[in-house]
């Protein structure tokens, strides 16, 4: 029997399976639609829209329900909902297909993050950067997936209904195999409600993660399209631009967690924040699709660890449960996906998609400003207000 460990790591491979087969079919999508880079923006914010009006809620009702279940509960929505796209026949639809996308995902990708601290805990292992190794993986498998299905001709559609309908069983009887784990209860004083508004030390973890959650979006959203408008890719290339990211990102998170025990969470994290934003300078200036591919590689290597890293330090803050602090973090760091890709388009649209990639740089630049911050050693209280103000140091 598989232990909860890798029982967690394999859910966490098989959620973003049916998603990553969505990306590289986003152009094709585009061009049936008859979208510009700035109608293709807009319909994109769905997505990020579904998922950030969900959290307030998903924070609560998780901690209520468990993890598990809403794992289990959460993937069959999801798993509907992925599917929804490739049906849509104009921007509204495809708009509120990929708002019911994030609604769903919301609950799984929330559970998962907090089953997967509640089995650090309980059995006193390190998988967090591991754990979302896996889901890199997935997402490259996926996206890997997308392409060899558009190559063969099937239609978008059809091509992610089928992904979807294979991965679903397999998901719902790992996660009946998981384990319940009961949340530790915070008993201090200064304990809060799920719906209080977060201390100034979780808004410092979920500002650090807000410039790599940009960057990560960039990628998903547009890095197909920069290598046919920039670059002139052809349809067989366009689609490698984000599997050398997700790769190269899943190849990060693997070497994570044993970076993050020889160095600890701060010099990773910039040590990887630099290689984030020399990746990202390189994709701006590149002048083929080579080093492009190269770029979007270091960049993904860059951004690799950060929000594993800013989950676990999220969920080690002892000011209320676990689950309602991974949700703030989901929460605001997902402004960064509803920010970024708009940004990106309405650049690429008055400009060129190379200046709208350059959008990414001032948030890398907030995100290594903010290392600091993962030191939860000096910033675990409210009460302790010269400790958070050295975190960010």
């Amino acid at each position: 029997m598989l232990t909860p460990q890798r029982l967690t790591m394999l859910i966490f491979f098989l959620q973003p399976i049916a998603f990553g087969s969505w990306l590289p079919r986003i152009p094709e999508v585009q061009l049936a639609l008859g979208l510009g880079p700035g109608g293709l923006a807009l319909a994109l914010l769905g997505l990020p829209c579904g998922t950030l009006l969900t959290l307030p809620f998903a924070g609560p009702l998780v901690g209520r329900i468990g993890p598990r279940r809403a794992i289990i509960v959460g993937f069959v929505l999801y798993s509907i909902a992925v599917a929804l796209p490739g049906f849509a026949t104009d921007a509204t639809l495809l708009f509120g297909a990929l708002m019911l996308i994030g609604s769903s995902m919301s609950f799984v990708e929330l559970g998962l993050n907090v089953q997967a601290d509640a089995v650090e805990k309980a059995t006193g292992s390190v998988i967090m950067t591991t754990a979302h190794g896996f889901w890199s993986v997935g997402i490259m498998a996926g996206s890997l997936i997308g392409a060899a299905l558009a190559a063969l001709g099937l239609e978008p559609r059809w091509a992610i209904l089928l992904v979807s309908g294979a991965v679903l069983p397999l998901a719902i009887a790992a996660a009946l195999a998981l384990p319940v784990y009961a949340e530790a209860s915070q008993s201090h004083e200064g304990s809060r409600s799920a719906w209080a508004l977060p201390s100034w030390a979780l808004l410092g973890i979920c500002f650090f993660v807000f410039g790599i959650t940009m960057t990560e979006g960039a990628m998903a959203d547009w890095s197909a399209i920069f290598l046919r408008d920039a670059l002139g890719a052809e349809a067989g290339t366009v689609g490698l631009g984000y599997s050398v990211f997700a790769l190269m990102v899943a190849a990060g998170r693997f070497g994570g967690d044993s970076l993050k025990r020889r160095f600890g969470a701060v010099t990773t994290a910039r040590i990887c924040g630099v290689l984030a934003l020399a990746g990202a300078s390189m994709l701006v200036f590149t002048p083929n699709t080579m080093l492009a591919l190269l770029g979007f590689g270091i960049i993904g290597l860059g951004v690799s660890v950060g929000f594993p890293l800013a989950v676990t330090a999220a969920a080690a803050l002892t000011d209320r449960a676990a689950s309602a602090n991974v949700a703030i973090l989901s929460f605001v760091a997902l402004l960064g996906f509803l920010v970024g890709p708009p940004v990106i388009g309405f650049v690429a649209e008055h400009a060129d998609m190379r200046l709208g990639l350059a959008c990414v740089i001032p948030g890398l630049l907030l995100s290594l400003l903010l290392t600091g911050r993962l030191n939860t050693n000096k910033a675990v209280s409210k009460s302790n207000p010269e400790a958070q103000i050295a975190g960010v140091l």
